[in-house]
Order: C-alpha cells, then structure tokens, then sequence
C-alpha cells in the first residue's frame, strides 16, 4: 500500500464538519519522505488535464423507486425537514478505514452509496423539496486532488453533482455547506441518528430523541414489503449464494488440509466477484463449532465424518443480501445419528414454510417448526412431555435456542427497528421476506443428552417470499433433504 502524503482525514471532510471554520492548508504527513511541495510542482499539478466530465449518464435502475419511496416519507412527515446521512469513513486502524456501507435508511431512499452524503427534504407547500448533499469533484486548484488523504488520486474519482443529479433525479448540492445551513434551519426537523456526528451536532438544538426515532421506525416499516425490484435484487443475492454454497463443496479437500478459513475465503470470493460483499460475517463451522450460533472466528479444523454448518449470503451492489444455510457432512455421506438429526430440522422447517402465506400470524411459522422439533426431543426421551408443556415452558430452548426466522431485505436482520405490532405481532404481506431457520444444537458438555448427540449442531435456511397465493422459496436451488443433500455433493465432487 502506497504511502499517502497526508494524513488519512480528508480537508472536505473537515469542512463538511465546520464549514465556518477557516481553511486550512493540507498537512503533510509525519514522517512522509517528501518535506513540502515546491511552487513549480504546484503549479504543474493544476494543469494539464482532460475533461472527464460524464454527459451521457443513465438514471439508475431503482431511481422510479427511491422517488416513490421519497414520496411516500414526505406524506408521513409533512411541513417537517427530514435528514438523512449516509455516514462517514471509520477508522480501522491509524490512517486505514474500514470499506464504507451507507446507512441503509440513505441507501434506500436515494440509491447512492457515497460516504459523507446526507438526503435533506426540504418542506413545501405541497410536500418536500428533495435535495442530495454530495462531496464534489476533488480540488485541482488547492492541490486537494492528488494531497489529501481522500484525493481522487488516492481512492478514485467521485462523480460531480452534476452527473449526481442524473444519476439518482435528485438536485445535488456540496455537501460542505450543509451544516452552516442545517444550524440556521428553522421549524420542525428530524434526523436518522448515528450515521454522521458532524450533522447531529449541527442540529443538537432542533432535535429530539423521541422524534427521532419516530422517523427511524417509520424509514424501518416501509421496507417491511419489498417492491419488485427489491424482489429481483434479492433473488440475484440467493443465486449467488448458491454458487458460492457450490464453490464451497468443490474445495472441502483442501479445507480439510487447511481449516473454516479455506471455506470462508471460498465463499467471499464469489461474493466479491458476483456482489458488493458478504452480507454479513460467514459462518463456516465444523464439527462442534456448528453449536456455536453466530461462529465467525472460522479457525477450526474441518474433519471427514463432521458436520459442516454454513451459513453465508452475497450482497448485491445495491445492498440487498441473501441468508441461507446447509448443514453439510463433510464426508459427503450423513452418519446415523447426523441423518436423524438433520431429518428432524428438514421437517421442522417444512412445517414452517408451509406455514408462510399471506394473512397468516408472524408468528405461525416459527410455532409450526418448534413444535416439530419439540414432539422430536420428546420422542427422543431428552425432554419429558406432553408437548403442550415442552412448548408452554420453552423447555425445547435448550437445543434450539433462537428464533426460526427474521425478515431480510437491505440488513439481513431487516427492518430490526420496526414497531412490535407491525413486525413479530404482525401479519404477513406479499412482497414480505424472511427466513425459515430452524436448528437443533447439541453441545459438547451438555450432559444431559447421550453422548452420540454432543457436538453435533444442524440449521437449515431458506429465503421465502410471501406471494399472493402462498410463498415462493427465492434458495430452493439448493438441495434440502438429506438424501438430496448427498447426491448434490457426489455431483459436484465429480
């Protein structure tokens, strides 16, 4: 990596911070070879380069979408300004920084992605008048460029306001005037909290907690049912992932001679290839780390004769992400005991996504698959009967420990801030996804199950849309039933 001539944060983001605030000259960095810029290399670098200026630009393919969607915001909040940041860098370690993900609350409502850009919606007689704050073209004649630490010599070209406003069919405006502005503002306003402290602090007078988060619910429950094209981008995230479950198979040797890493690699190389990123941290868990829920260490030896759990989804570049998992014996083959338990989560889930259609409870599929898998514990003489009071008391935790599913969408826990009565005690839509995950853990010291089950951790996922008629499994490309389960490896395997 090349060593930057100044320091990693950037003058425009200074200024976009304090835009009061009298401009500083760009600093060197400590201990950086070169000790200052002669007037002649100045100079040289102020001219001499061609117009790149982008004139044929087409809107985006969700553009329709966020307008709607902007509409839809406006109608909910009106005579009130809205603020919506996308965020800044964050410091992964001295002048590093972690790749930037807009908030998904900006993303949603504009399609940009950008760091340091904030959506205002101005009031107007008739609704909001819309504006999008961008960081512009880096500075040629101050040197910013090719000095600053966020210089487009250093980390690529931003695209100008102009093409901006053609891109998304938002007004584009430089975003290091928005704070003077936002701290004049009169009237009502609300903010998308956490994204950008530059921004909060330039309202810290004008806003509440409460309102706050009032607007961060609402920004939460539009996203409860997905559009078309949030359905289309969701599916592409499911195809991915499902190559990249294929990928995966075809290297389980050279996991075996390595460890989960090989395997999570595997995994994020389609990921990066076919999306933006993973959707979330892989979990590539072998043997008794599958009993682990969210195990991302991935450090574990992967050994013939144990369970692999995988649990992984590709970010499409628009942010939505896939969430699937298999349980996979590394071998190829389930033993006895593996096929007995992964059978009983197969018919734990299958009771569940039956259960997904329109009008039905939140709530009705994650019961149908406890309550298969608590008649299996009972059957099995690990927990004692009836049923009715295995599930009264929640007995059944033990082994099976969360929830079976989530809604999906841009987070793949989507629409976390949404109001209780609206999401876990609501009813299901068309156009709603979620998942069907139920799991079976046994853990390595749970003494209170034969020592046959210790050790062995089974959860199987899918990606259900709910349709006008029922519910479309958007992963059903890849195999579930054990016995499918098993031909698909031998397949791939060759």
């Amino acid at each position: 990596m090349a060593e930057e001539l100044t320091p990693a944060v950037s003058g425009a983001a200074a200024a976009a911070a304090d835009p009061e605030a009298p401009e500083e000259p760009i600093k060197q960095r400590k201990n950086g070879l070169y000790p200052g810029v002669s007037d002649e290399l100045a100079e040289n670098m102020r001219s001499g380069w061609a117009d790149t200026e982008l004139r044929d630009l087409e809107p985006i393919p969700q553009a329709a979408r966020t307008a709607a969607r902007r509409a839809a915001l406006s109608a909910r909040f009106p005579g009130e300004r809205l603020v919506v940041p996308a965020g800044n860098l964050k410091t992964r370690s001295n002048d590093t920084e972690y790749p930037f993900r807009a908030s998904v609350e900006y993303a949603y409502l504009t399609g940009n992605q950008t760091e340091d850009g904030v959506l205002v919606m101005e009031p107007t007689a008739d609704g909001h008048r819309a504006t999008i704050y961008l960081l512009p073209r880096s500075d040629r004649e101050n040197g910013e460029f090719w000095l600053d630490g966020q210089g487009e010599l250093w980390v690529g070209r931003r695209h100008s306001l102009a093409e901006a406003e053609h891109l998304y069919g938002i007004p584009a405006s430089d975003v290091r005037e928005l704070a003077g502005r936002l701290r004049e503002a009169t009237g009502p306003v609300r903010v998308v909290r956490g994204h950008d402290a530059g921004i909060e602090a330039a309202l810290t007078d004008k806003v509440t907690a409460e309102r706050d988060e009032e607007l961060r619910v609402f920004l939460s429950e539009m996203r409860l049912v997905k559009d078309d094209f949030e359905i289309g981008e969701l599916q592409k995230a499911v195809d991915s992932t499902v190559r990249g479950f294929e990928d995966v198979v075809k290297v389980l040797d050279k996991a075996q001679a390595t460890s989960e890493r090989y395997i999570e690699g595997t995994f994020f190389l389609r990921a990066r290839v076919e999306g933006n990123d993973v959707g979330y941290g892989t979990i590539a868990a072998a043997g008794p780390h599958a009993c682990t829920l969210h195990w991302v260490r991935n450090d574990g030896p992967v050994r013939s004769g144990d369970l692999l759990l995988l649990d992984a989804g590709v970010e499409t570049h628009t942010y939505y992400t896939a969430d699937v998992t298999r349980t996979l014996p590394v071998s190829g083959r389930y033993s006895e005991i593996q096929r007995k338990i992964y059978d009983a989560v197969y018919e734990a889930q299958e009771a569940g996504i039956a259960a997904v259609r329109p009008g039905a409870k939140y709530r009705d599929f994650h019961d149908a698959a406890q309550r298969v898998l608590a008649e299996k514990l009972v059957a099995w003489g690990l927990v004692e009967g009836p049923v009715e009071r295995v599930l009264e008391l929640g007995l059944q935790r033990r082994w099976t420990l969360h929830g079976t599913g989530h809604m999906l969408g841009m987070d793949v826990h989507d629409c976390a801030a949404a109001r209780t009565e609206t999401y876990v005690d609501g009813v299901l839509e068309p156009g709603m996804v979620l998942t069907v995950e139920p799991g079976l853990y046994f853990q390595a010291d749970d003494l209170t199950v034969p020592e046959e089950y210790r050790g062995i951790g089974v959860r199987i996922e899918d990606d259900i849309l709910v349709t006008e008629d029922g519910n479309r499994n958007l992963s059903a490309a890849l195999p579930r039933r054990s016995d499918e389960v098993e031909a698909w490896m031998a397949a791939l395997k060759g």
